[in-house]
């Protein structure tokens, strides 16, 4: 049970990963200052959890079941906690979806919007309501980059402008571009990862990008915060065991020039960007703790500063067409520079980048 002077902070989805990272990183502050409610749908995974709480375990970190997809789990859970008081909601549940959408059932789809989108319209419509009272609270959501829309970066440094992004889309859309240079760099690697195939994992980010950017406009009227994390790649266990099995995987209903592009190019190249570029599971977490502790934390976070040129080529055009074709055409004209453009975009990642991202240091 919480003492008085420690906030009570619900995490969801917490048996691995970023989860579970949060939650033990709270759990162990040495000023005390929280007590984690630790939740995941199946207790019977709790074994990695409770090995890396420790003595926190029972102390400054409990376990509760929770299933973000039942209204009464739902319901169950917040009504055990006292006084249904709870400061900080972390909404980390979550599930991925990859592959040709014509090999996807309605029904798989369904479940990721069940988990990823109502799953946390869910557990912030049961908290709400005692937070709007107490004018007070912190609604923390799990997103991702692929549900990010288009915002402002700074213009200073290496980063390109917005004029510059748009002129080298038009470059490009036009086919104009001959020699391939680091601004090609910035983006090939990034897009080929994360624009294809995960069409329907990034409608969920969106719906709930959409739905917490309507939310926190009603939540500031009552003192309540709203902010979103949005990673990139990060390294689980979860994703390189889905790595392995889609390249197994036959995808029914998908034409073969699909299917190939995915097996043969995609997921060689998810993998290559994970390794390179990818972020640990503890630097989400720390990031999440910086933004909790932030006395004026932002709505969004983005925690790779590698994708802001992405973000600003989306805010540069309000048609869309500008992101479309640069992204056709760094997709299937440039995909040779895959490898060699592993080691570039590293070093192009500057300090003026890392400004407009959340960064722990």
């Amino acid at each position: 049970m919480a003492s008085g002077a420690q906030r009570v902070v619900l995490i969801t989805g917490c048996s691995s990963g970023i989860g579970l990272r949060i939650a033990v990183l709270l759990a162990k502050d040495e000023q005390r200052r929280y007590h984690v409610i630790a939740t995941m749908r199946n207790l019977q995974k709790k074994k990695e959890l409770v090995e890396a709480a420790g003595e926190a375990l029972g102390n400054t970190l409990t376990l509760q079941a929770l299933d973000v997809c039942s209204d009464d789990s739902v319901k169950q859970c917040i009504s055990s906690v006292k006084d249904r008081h709870i400061d900080i909601l972390i909404n980390n549940a979550g599930v991925g979806l990859l592959g040709p959408l014509e090999s996807i059932s309605v029904e798989r789809m369904k479940t990721v919007f069940d988990t990823n989108f109502f799953g946390t319209v869910r557990m912030i419509k049961e908290v709400m309501p005692d937070m709007k009272k107490r004018r007070a609270g912190h609604i923390i959501v799990m997103s991702s980059v692929m549900g990010m829309q288009g915002k402002r970066v700074d213009t200073r440094g290496r980063q390109r402008t917005l004029g510059s992004l748009f002129l080298y889309s038009q470059e490009l859309k036009a086919g104009e571009v001959e020699n391939v240079g680091s601004r090609q760099w910035e983006f090939t690697l990034l897009l080929r990862q994360r624009v294809v195939f995960n069409d329907i994992y990034a409608a969920s980010k969106f719906a709930i990008e959409g739905f917490c950017e309507s939310m926190a406009v009603q939540l500031l009227k009552f003192n309540v915060k709203m902010s979103l994390i949005e990673p990139g790649p990060v390294h689980t266990e979860f994703e390189a065991k889905m790595m392995d099995e889609l390249a197994e995987m036959e995808f029914s209903g998908a034409d073969q020039d699909t299917v190939r592009y995915f097996k043969d190019v995609y997921v060689p190249s998810s993998c290559d960007i994970f390794e390179a570029m990818g972020q640990t599971p503890e630097y989400i977490a720390k990031c999440t703790q910086k933004v909790i502790e932030s006395r004026s934390p932002r709505f969004r976070n983005l925690t790779n500063s590698l994708y802001t040129p992405i973000v600003a080529m989306k805010y540069a055009d309000e048609t869309g067409g500008l992101s479309v074709h640069a992204f056709y055409n760094l997709l299937f004209n440039f995909g040779s520079l895959m490898h060699v453009a592993m080691a570039v975009l590293k070093c192009l990642t500057c300090s003026c980048l890392r400004r407009r991202t959340v960064s722990p240091d």
